[in-house]
């Protein structure tokens, strides 16, 4: 049984999919997301190493609050990246009757099938829809993200799209319907949300010595991005 690495828990998320959450941030992530606010993630140093039935066993305490309609996402970092301990977590959680989510850019290291088998919704964090453009934002090719939304494909998993709206990046007309139409073309997908970009995690960068890489760009104003949530997807409750 694989020990896993995990930065951090969250006992009552209320924006990571459905219901109440107990949110698991997974370290370790092999991209470089110039919006980044949890760069803490990054390496596998650091944070608690734990067994998956120990990691099932505290998640378990939290039934009381997460009750019928919630259950536990794991998020990170990439909690892709530790697919052996991910996929062990994921059925030890199953088999407790614990709904299972994954808040993911998609971006691991394989084992798919496994890890797809017992999960029951990912939220599918969208970088850019464009090859040059996602590789800007990121510092990857969309390889190993196009081999994950074809494993969603082929195992019919319940998607929520997340788009992070950054000024002058992410936040034009133009963008939208590029984001409208590939988002179309993803079978599975139940709805999407934009979120505003902030600046909640710059400060983490500062104490960690590396430079911000969106030094300057402002919050996102959230009124701008709620219309163009309604006008692209239907508003922020539309399934």
């Amino acid at each position: 049984m694989a020990a896993g690495k995990i930065h951090s828990m969250e006992s009552m998320g209320l924006v990571d999919g459905p219901g109440i959450r107990t949110v698991i941030f997974l370290q370790g992530c092999s991209l470089r997301c110039r919006f980044c606010h949890n760069p803490d993630t990054w390496d596998f140093d650091g944070g608690e190493t734990i067994e998956p039935q120990e990691l099932v066993q505290k998640i378990a305490r939290f039934r009381p609050y997460f009750k019928d309609n919630g259950g536990v996402t794991f998020s990170g970092g990439e909690p892709l990246m530790q697919p052996e301990f991910l996929s062990e977590t994921l059925r030890l959680c199953k088999k407790e009757g614990i709904h299972t989510c994954i808040d993911t850019a998609g971006c691991g290291t394989g084992n798919y099938d496994e890890i797809l088998k017992y999960t029951d919704l990912v939220l599918l964090d969208i970088k850019q829809v464009e090859e040059e453009a996602y590789r800007h934002m990121t510092g990857r090719s969309m390889d190993h993200f196009n081999q994950f939304l074809q494993a969603l494909k082929d195992h019919g998993t319940p998607i929520w799209i997340r788009q992070v709206v950054i000024p002058g990046m992410t936040d034009s007309r133009d963008y939208m319907e590029q984001l409208k139409r590939y988002v179309d073309n993803i079978p599975n997908v139940e709805k999407v949300e934009l979120l505003p970009y902030h600046l909640l995690g710059a400060n983490k960068y500062e104490v960690m010595g590396v430079p911000y890489p969106l030094c300057g760009v402002p919050a996102m104003d959230k009124d701008e991005t709620a219309n163009l949530q309604k006008e692209f997807f239907g508003g922020y409750d539309h399934v």
